[in-house]
């Protein structure tokens, strides 16, 4: 058995980008074709402003998967947190940048409870993460009163569109956070680490790799993602909702896996969740220019996602079958 070259490991990596770009582009062309006003600058500057939150959790839940973990709470971490920011800028007590960290801490400790509690105790984190979903979505009720707390316009510039560019700062800022963490993952040692785990654990302790600390950290990092993402959220409104959040845990894990990460650990990178995000904001938005009603959207997303699955099931399958050859 002989190891893949970097050489080839790269040229790999950009196969698998430049088949998520076709597939983008395809989705583009299609609808732009079949729907009305489609293929306009306003269209996909309305994508690109309306998928900061979910870019920034993918990043966290990138890591995540990426040692073969799962989670489940960061829809309601972000709620939590969100809960705290509005808290904290309400009735102007903070300004945003004193208020944000507050957010980031709040999802950072949640993070940090996911990830110890499945590593001391070695819970499949599905279950300790499913449990985080109920205890971060209580606190954000009781932390609001389950009333929407109102911010306004010191949030609201977030996600306004900068003039000339027709981006907002949201996306922007969400873009340079994918650009480092690729760059974490594919040049520090913490991100090499964090794919060794996830290909084989085992082999990482032989080779002297502390894996708990790291699988924690992994946590603490899209824990505090989901408290950055509370801001970008509530930036749509003004103003934050304790139900905010709900199911972008599920449209994170298809942007993930759509995006070429396996399931298994081990294999993706984050610049393909980026773009997983994209064909999943493209998909949604070319469907609602055709007038689908949401049960339609539902069923057609949750059929992409189970592609993407069985896709990533057969490539595992096929380079397992092939490690073995001589």
């Amino acid at each position: 058995m002989s190891a893949s070259s970097p050489r080839t490991t790269r040229r790999l990596r950009a196969g698998e980008s430049l088949g998520l770009l076709v597939v983008l582009a395809v989705l583009v062309l299609v609808f732009g074709l079949l729907g009305r006003n489609f293929l306009t600058a306003s269209t996909f500057q309305q994508i690109a402003n309306q998928v900061p939150a979910l870019t920034v959790i993918a990043v966290g839940m990138t890591f995540v998967i990426l040692t073969s973990g799962i989670d489940l709470s960061v829809g309601s971490v972000m709620a939590a947190s969100g809960a705290i920011l509005g808290l904290a800028m309400s009735g102007d007590k903070f300004p945003l940048l004193l208020a944000l960290p507050l957010a980031m801490v709040t999802g950072g400790v949640c993070g940090f409870a996911n990830g110890w509690v499945t590593v001391r105790f070695r819970v499949p984190s599905f279950i300790v993460t499913l449990g985080m979903m109920q205890i971060a979505r209580g606190l954000a009720y009781l932390a609001t009163d389950s009333e929407t707390l109102y911010i306004g316009a010191r949030v609201e510039w977030l996600n306004s569109p900068i003039k000339g560019i027709g981006l907002s700062p949201a996306i922007i800022l969400a873009v340079l956070l994918v650009v480092v963490a690729q760059i974490v993952l594919r040049r520090s040692v913490f991100g090499r680490h964090v794919l060794v785990i996830g290909a084989n654990e085992e082999a990482a302790v032989y080779s002297g790799i502390s894996t708990s600390p790291l699988r924690v950290a992994v946590f603490v990092i899209a824990g505090t993602l989901a408290g950055l993402a509370s801001a970008f959220e509530s930036s749509k409104m003004g103003a934050v909702d304790p139900n905010g959040g709900i199911g972008i845990e599920l449209s994170a894990i298809a942007a993930v896996v759509v995006g070429g990460t396996s399931l298994m650990g081990g294999r993706g990178s984050v610049t393909g969740s980026f773009l997983g995000v994209l064909i999943i904001a493209t998909l949604g938005a070319g469907l609602a220019n055709l007038g689908a009603s949401e049960p339609v959207k539902l069923l057609v997303t949750g059929l992409v996602i189970v592609l993407a699955v069985i896709a990533d099931a057969w490539r595992h399958g096929g380079s397992r079958k092939s490690s073995h050859n001589p």
